[in-house]
């Protein structure tokens, strides 16, 4: 493999409003789960990091947390999160979905908010597969008259369908470069960072309202037993007491299924047994404290 004269690599940031599919889109290019994925909005909170390696080239996908209109310090990282994976690429999708009908364009200028006077431009338009051909042309049409992305390419990330085409487009974009990651690896996130972010998928989908939102997950150990079981203790964290009290639940219950449920995905992910140990903790007011925000990974930069 001559790396010095052929070989493509390059950083592309995955960029949109919440809930339009940025992480099943990654993890769909990569064939593998590494970004966790529910039905509400603002899962992701941390720019995740997917690589994807052949022989000819590879492409270091960035999910980034969707565009919000900050109401907690929390939020203004997640935000400085998505700003910085923009300045580290060499592609940006901007990606939206037709879901939306009429606010799709209104979507995509938010999306666009920020992004000045870049060339390399792509716009996915996702869940074509739910809506009539005759209604993305129009959709399509709109973009295309602008002139402001180099390429439109609609795509089903649910379904898998046309992404040949985006991963074609995407090697043609990036620059001629020598890999930057050993091509055996699909993250540069630690094991234990996976671990935490499966909690909180597995939060995100047994509970409602604002306890997803009010909750972070503290990785306190990550190691391996005896017999090639990994011991993880975590703490959930909480803002309120009565928020505590649900995700307990009766007699623990609720608690015990979302361990189950957890310890499913990390076990997947890990790919070997897992001993997972789960406590709830109440932090008043974490998502406004620069010193939790901190612990928790949420610096802003990554």
């Amino acid at each position: 493999m001559d790396t010095q004269s052929t070989y493509r690599a390059g950083y592309v940031a995955i960029v949109g409003e919440p809930n339009v599919g940025k992480s099943t889109l990654m993890n769909a290019l990569l064939n593998q789960k590494i970004s966790i994925v529910t039905s509400k909005p603002q899962t992701t909170r941390r720019r995740v990091l997917g690589i994807l390696s052949t022989d000819e080239f590879q492409i270091v996908f960035l999910d980034t947390p969707g565009l919000l209109a900050p109401k907690y310090l929390l939020h203004e990282k997640m935000v400085h999160s998505a700003e910085s994976a923009l300045q580290d690429a060499d592609v940006i999708l901007v990606l939206t979905d037709v879901s939306g009908g009429t606010t799709t364009a209104a979507a995509v200028e938010q999306a666009l908010t920020g992004i000045v006077g870049r060339k390399n431009l792509i716009l996915v338009v996702n869940k074509i597969d739910t809506i009539r051909r005759e209604e993305a042309l129009p959709i399509i049409d709109h973009f295309a008259r602008q002139g402001r992305f180099s390429h439109i390419i609609p795509v089903s990330a649910l379904k898998k369908d046309n992404l040949d085409d985006l991963l074609r487009t995407l090697v043609r974009e990036i620059p001629v470069h020598p890999p930057f990651y050993p091509p055996d690896i699909v993250s540069e996130q630690p094991e234990r960072f996976f671990a935490a972010e499966f909690v909180r998928e597995a939060i995100f989908k047994l509970y409602h309202e604002e306890v997803p939102y009010s909750t972070a997950v503290d990785i306190i150990e990550f190691k391996e037993r005896e017999g090639g079981k990994t011991y993880i203790n975590a703490d959930i964290v909480v803002e309120r007491d009565s928020q505590k009290g649900i995700v307990i639940g009766k007699g623990g219950m609720a608690l015990k299924k979302l361990g189950r449920n957890a310890r499913t995905e990390i076990e997947r992910f890990l790919g070997r047994p897992v001993f997972l140990d789960l406590h709830v903790k109440v932090r008043d007011q974490w998502r406004e404290s620069e010193s939790w925000l901190k612990r928790l990974g949420y610096s802003g930069e990554n």
